[in-house]
């Protein structure tokens, strides 16, 4: 399986109904792309204080490695991705992704 990290700092004017609406659309992938065992968002919860500023993010579980690049390839992957690097603090900067093996 693949865990597919994703860590971000949004912008902090996004309206929360903004940012729960990103979340919902990212969830409704696990619908129409195939692969997908899990979907999970929200904020760091961390105590540590060691986020680099990535206050919130999501996990994306995948099968295996092909359903994760079919998911990057995905249009409506795609689609979500646009609103997300608008959403964030500095377009792409304001992201890090990291993909672990399991």
């Amino acid at each position: 399986m693949i865990l597919h990290c994703v860590f971000l700092r949004l912008k902090a004017a996004l309206p929360a109904a903004d940012k729960q609406s990103i979340y919902e659309d990212l969830a409704k992938l696990q619908a129409v792309i195939p692969g997908i065992v899990s979907i999970r968002t929200g904020p760091n919860v961390s105590p540590e204080g060691l986020s680099g500023g990535f206050r919130d993010g999501f996990v994306v579980t995948f099968e295996n490695a092909a359903a994760r690049d079919a998911y990057l390839d995905h249009p409506e992957h795609k689609a979500v991705g646009e609103r997300i690097v608008a959403a964030c603090d500095g377009g792409l900067s304001g992201l890090l992704v990291f993909d672990l093996e399991v």
